[in-house]
């Protein structure tokens, strides 16, 4: 058997898009591709104070980040965003669709419009930056496509009819996807979160909550976001593809 590389700086040499990337798993998932030595492209839709001190922390680990604001939802915008950064590094061999919205609410009180508002990010900013980068990546004959879905997309979720038919979307979407590009080298794979200590899940009350989860506690963001770098970034990981991946403390056991 071959030996894999032990190098921690697995993503030398690489550029590395992380959507949604000033806070949360976001930001998480942006130091620990950086950890790896990743070039990274700080996605951020609005706060660009925040986006700069993720860029500001990546640098302290010794390598490169630039902010750049997008709103994934909006195909030009997601164009200008990749245009950056091919004008600039002139490649992209990782993306990890993170960013997204929830508006809650039970299905009768829910408006069209937060509907729309939740599908438009979380599924359909994922095709768009999807595929943006499929056509440098199909060009370079690699790269590491990672999608962040939820548990919510798996099993239902009261009162996020919205989240959840996105979130069941991403996964379809990366299966299909998976499949398509998979003769060139392309890796698609998506992350199922469960409930993660983040400011999405602030306003949730923990007790109702912990019962369903067996490992009784909230995740991490650096929980999630290890299993983001192992896929982006580990050797290992090459022959793992359309998968879906929970971090979840076990709620979900398929």
């Amino acid at each position: 058997m071959e030996a894999l590389p032990t190098s921690q700086q697995r993503l030398q040499g690489k550029v590395a898009i992380v959507t949604g990337a000033s806070r949360g798993i976001g930001r998480a998932t942006a130091l620990a591709l950086a950890a790896e030595g990743a070039t990274v492209v700080v996605n951020y839709a609005s706060s660009r104070e925040a986006a700069d001190q993720v860029v500001a922390e990546v640098e302290a680990l010794g390598s490169s980040a630039i902010a750049l604001p997008a709103d994934v939802s909006k195909a030009d915008q997601v164009d200008g965003l990749i245009n950056a950064v091919m004008e600039k590094w002139g490649q992209v061999d990782v993306l990890v669709n993170n960013a997204g919205i929830t508006r809650d609410t039970l299905l009768l009180r829910m408006k069209p419009e937060d509907w729309q508002a939740v599908i438009d990010l979380n599924l359909t900013g994922v095709f768009l930056c999807t595929r943006a980068v499929s056509k440098i990546m199909l060009k370079q004959r690699s790269g590491r496509i990672v999608n962040i879905t939820s548990v919510a997309g798996q099993m239902g979720n009261p009162g996020q009819a919205n989240y959840s038919a996105a979130k069941a979307g991403v996964i379809g979407f990366t299966k299909t996807v998976a499949k398509e590009l998979a003769t060139r080298g392309i890796t698609v794979n998506a992350v199922a979160p469960g409930f993660i200590t983040t400011d999405m899940t602030a306003d949730v009350k923990a007790d109702a909550i912990l019962q369903f989860i067996p490992l009784g506690r909230y995740g991490k963001p650096e929980e999630v976001a290890g299993l983001i770098r192992f896929l982006a970034a580990d050797p290992a990981a090459a022959y793992i593809t359309g998968q879906v991946m929970n971090v979840d403390g076990g709620m979900v056991m398929a």
